[in-house]
């Protein structure tokens, strides 16, 4: 569950490195805020989801997967292939603009 946890907090991780470069120090938290508020909504953080549109929607969130990484202790299966793909697509998305922003900001700064 741990390790689960940790790869699924990577694209979270790279959301916030990116956004960091791209706003100003008084749009950043709220900002992040409110997306970590709505992928939580959408993810089915806060109430379970049955089937139908938001379970589909939700299932292409990586807060999805978080959740069903915190399912693991309680006797959960793992991630199925598509929780791997869909937390590796939004990482590897958000890492390659999270470079580009770094890369965007750090050259303003000289």
């Amino acid at each position: 569950m741990t390790g689960l946890l940790v790869v699924g907090l990577l694209p979270f991780a790279a959301l916030g490195i990116m956004l960091g470069h791209l706003l100003g120090v008084a749009a950043v938290g709220p900002t992040i805020g409110g997306l970590s508020g709505l992928l939580g909504f959408l993810g089915g953080v806060w109430f379970p989801l049955g089937d139908g549109a938001m379970r589909d929607i939700a299932q292409a969130l990586p807060s999805f997967w978080l959740v069903q990484a915190s399912h693991v202790s309680l006797g959960g299966p793992s991630w199925s292939a598509t929780g791997w793909l869909v937390v590796s697509a939004w990482t590897a998305v958000l890492g390659v603009l999270a470079a580009y922003a770094y890369r965007r900001d750090t050259a303003r700064a000289y």
